[in-house]
């Protein structure tokens, strides 16, 4: 079984606000009007842009803001656009495209949607309980919304809630390729990827209190306690990771702050690559990954959640708590995602493993993570992680993740395996920290752990 020296995950920069309901407010237009965009104007908008328009911007060049032209082209060519009805979530316009004319089906030339399991893995018997209880916050699109111009904050049954790709989002990177990557372009010097024991010989610009266990694995499953930390960048997520070296794969999600983005609020996503994430040597220039729907690679059949877009509600110091579960599943040639809020567990959607190009992700994980990650833009302050509040702070302060268990097979239903994790601490205890329980000592939780703390000048 490989052993991984560090954690295999990078990430992006965020700074937010902590909140009990987000604000919903129009995003600004290709124009730079605040006025709602429909679909159809949105694309003409795109067709007729000029590079002069975003000069100001981060890409680098026009052959470059051609590319970005071009990708948003192709992703909704063969959307019919008439057809597409759209809403404001916080900043984040979502399109409600038909099933089958996504982007993943058609680029991926699927026969048809593959069916979900019927049953997902449940988790193991706990022992004993522990004190604590958390509100499951709902997927915004299934609470009766209307956004600032009185459109209903949903999606017909037929069809997904697809974040729009607008030229405002690809040119604040230098190319199309630095849009695609989990971490931007210029944040890391260049290394090599050796193996799995690999350590970087640079001063790390990505910090992580994370929790990981070494084995064969279809998938697994926790709860994320949801918090809107403040600073440069802050995730709470889950990893499921094979391969080594630049052949190193993942499924990812969980929630995110990234302020850089269209958002102020932490948004819920998903990520895979099947490349190291094009870091250093294993930067192919090719697109290996992606967040949510931005690129070839889901494909959504669930139209109550929306990827890339933000909670309804926050979890607040000695306040109420909120979260959601997430759960991926490997079964029959497919990683499904599985969210559930208040009601029953919900299939949202699923990569097909023919992305990993018959590398290890095709086939099985080797590697379960969980936990918490920060980065930092360069000169600017280590940012807060999970609550901002240190893991020994416990219940209604830090930020925690429970009932974590993995699945042993690929199969219709069955049980899960109470994680065995090993914790690790990226940064100075003055910045982070994290505190781990096994299965059996976790009570009603299973295994969890607490993390995070308000970052601060010097962490590593």
């Amino acid at each position: 079984m490989m052993s991984f020296g560090i954690p295999i995950f990078v990430g992006w920069l965020a700074v937010a606000t902590q909140s009990v309901r987000a604000t919903y407010l129009p995003e600004r237009s290709e124009t730079g009007d605040k006025s709602f965009v429909p679909f159809q104007e949105f694309l003409k908008q795109v067709k007729s842009a000029s590079y002069s328009q975003y000069m100001d911007a981060n890409v680098s060049s026009q052959a470059d803001f051609t590319d970005m032209q071009k990708h948003i082209s192709r992703m909704y060519d063969g959307v019919t656009a008439t057809k597409v009805t759209s809403f404001l979530l916080g900043n984040e316009y979502g399109d409600c495209i038909y099933i089958k004319e996504q982007p993943s089906f058609r680029h991926l030339k699927l026969s048809g949607i593959s069916d979900p399991p019927s049953n997902l893995t449940l988790f193991p018997k706990s022992k004993g309980s522990i004190s604590g209880n958390s509100s499951y916050a709902d997927s915004p699109l299934k609470l009766g919304l209307k956004d600032p111009f009185g459109n209903p904050i949903s999606c017909p049954s037929s069809t997904i809630p697809m974040a729009r790709l607008t030229l405002e989002k690809l040119t604040r990177f230098k190319t199309l390729s630095d849009f695609f990557a989990k971490a931007p372009r210029g944040v890391e010097k260049p290394q090599e990827v050796k193996g799995p024991d690999f350590k970087p010989d640079w001063e790390p610009t990505h910090l992580h209190a994370y929790a990981e266990q070494n084995v064969a694995n279809f998938g697994g499953n926790s709860w994320l306690d949801l918090w809107n930390p403040k600073g440069d960048f802050s995730l709470s997520q889950q990893w499921y990771v094979g391969g080594s070296g630049c052949d190193t794969q993942t499924v990812e999600g969980g929630w995110l702050v990234y302020p850089d983005g269209p958002h102020d609020d932490a948004t819920l996503f998903i990520y895979w690559t099947k490349h190291y994430y094009n870091i250093g040597s294993c930067d192919t220039k090719k697109n290996v990954g992606c967040y949510n729907l931005d690129c070839d690679g889901f494909v959504q059949i669930n139209h109550n959640w929306f990827l890339g877009g933000p909670w309804d509600h926050y979890s607040t110091t000695d306040g109420q708590q909120w979260g959601f579960e997430m759960q991926w599943k490997l079964y029959a040639g497919n990683w499904w995602l599985f969210l559930k809020g208040p009601g029953s567990y919900e299939a949202v959607g699923y990569y097909p493993t023919s992305i990993y190009d018959g590398g290890q992700m095709s086939k099985q994980a080797e590697l379960i993570q969980y936990g918490g990650e920060v980065t930092r833009k360069v000169g600017d302050v280590w940012p807060q992680m999970g609550s901002g509040d240190f893991a020994e702070k416990g219940w209604q302060r830090a930020a925690y993740q429970n009932t974590i268990f993995w699945i042993p097979r690929d199969e219709n239903g069955g049980y899960g395996e109470w994680a065995r994790l090993a914790s690790h601490d990226e940064g100075l205890p003055s910045c982070f920290t994290i505190d781990l329980v096994n299965y059996p000592n976790g009570g009603d939780w299973g295994t969890y752990f607490y993390f995070g703390g308000p970052g601060g000048n010097t962490c590593n």
